[in-house]
């Protein structure tokens, strides 16, 4: 079989990205499993995306504010401020679980993310008309971050379910059962470095809307976010971060590849970052088709689990692009080659695959196409 050229590669890929596209111009999650819009998902699409198809990326903002959060409600988990999850603009319930309501709210971390596209958005277009227009929502947003995100007021994001039959972890390794094995309230490692690097983002641009008080009280909690954090999550003996602390405040240490999310984030301390880089590329994470979500080491490691051992394109890329955002070129292109490899090899780019004793093998019931899979190697591809 011929060897598929860049360009034809690059085509493809926008042709799947093409088939999400719904009529209100937005990126649907991906088929069969995921026919829907996401907030994580769509947010980190837009991202992926933004310097060739702004236009998703706006109304994407758009859509995400204007199902933000207005009430308290524990069948959805909606709260003020508060980013969604998921929704079907056609269903009021979920298609297979029938006490899961649309839209529903249980993800911690789909509302820092929104201020963090804003933020990407507005330094890439410099649209202040836009930004003045959804200011109120970006300060709802904060204000959820501040009261709701961080109840206990020790300045990290955490979850636990209201709805007895909604997620149970609400992460981007989200599901219903307790499959990462940690008591909640939980902390989880990456979205503390999206809270911080939300933060950064709105004081610049209260800035640009001369909010200097804003911008100062914005400063003071991204401070002191991230001196608490390098202390509670980081596990000097492993020389890495814990995934998550627990409802108990205790850290859960499983090596895992959440940590490698802090990269583009900014909150990590300088004199962390090189063993955060090395512990990624270790072989008890990285294969040659990219870095496995959990640590071989492990004992609940599974290289067919969906995220206990499998590899994720999306994960890789957003991993990659704090390496190449600190300088590590070289790390960066392998997880660039390594994706492509996967593709070389399919034919395409799944949601996640399996790698067994060097070989790579499809995931099961795996999505495809799955946005975010696609867009990391479209922008892996057409780099900007």
């Amino acid at each position: 079989m011929r060897k598929k050229s860049i360009r034809e590669i690059k085509k493809q890929l926008l042709g799947e990205i093409e088939g999400l596209i719904d009529k209100r111009g937005l990126i649907k999650a991906g088929l069969p499993n995921y026919d829907r819009f996401f907030g994580r998902d769509s947010i980190i699409v837009s991202w992926q995306l933004l310097k060739i198809q702004p236009e998703i990326c706006k109304k994407t903002l758009e859509v995400l504010a204007k199902f933000q959060g207005k009430k308290f409600d524990k069948i959805s988990e909606e709260e003020p401020g508060k980013i969604l999850h998921e929704t079907d603009f056609k269903l009021k319930w979920h298609p297979n679980l029938p006490d899961f309501p649309f839209p529903y709210y249980g993800s911690v971390d789909s509302t820092p993310f929104f201020l963090i596209l804003f933020y990407f958005y507005f330094k890439k277009t410099g649209d202040k008309k836009f930004l003045r227009k959804y200011w109120k929502n970006i300060l709802a947003t904060l204000h959820w971050i501040e009261k709701y995100g961080d109840k206990d007021g020790d300045l990290f994001l955490e979850y636990q379910r209201k709805n007895p039959k909604g997620l149970f972890h609400q992460g981007w390794k989200d599901g219903l059962g307790d499959h990462l094995r940690i008591q909640p309230p939980v902390a989880i490692v990456e979205a503390q470095g999206y809270q911080y690097l939300a933060l950064k983002g709105v004081i610049k641009l209260a800035k640009t809307l001369k909010q200097n008080r804003i911008s100062e009280e914005l400063s003071k909690r991204a401070k002191k976010l991230k001196k608490s954090f390098n202390k509670k999550f980081w596990v000097p003996d492993k020389k890495y971060f814990a995934l998550a602390l627990d409802g108990k405040k205790n850290q859960k240490k499983t090596i895992t590849s959440n940590p490698g999310h802090l990269l583009f984030t900014g909150i990590l301390d300088k004199d962390k970052i090189p063993s955060v880089v090395k512990k990624l590329f270790e072989p008890d994470l990285w294969t040659s088709y990219g870095i496995r979500t959990h640590s071989k080491k492990e004992t609940d490691f599974n290289p067919e689990s969906y995220h206990k051992g499998s590899i994720w394109p999306h994960d890789n890329w957003i991993i990659a692009q704090g390496l190449r955002k600190l300088g590590y070129k070289k790390e960066y292109q392998k997880i660039k080659r390594a994706l492509l490899r996967a593709f070389r090899k399919f034919g395409f780019l799944p949601e996640l695959y399996v790698v067994k004793n060097g070989k790579l093998f499809e995931y099961k019931n795996a999505s495809y196409p799955q946005a975010w899979a696609t867009g990391s190697l479209l922008n892996f591809l057409a780099p900007y």
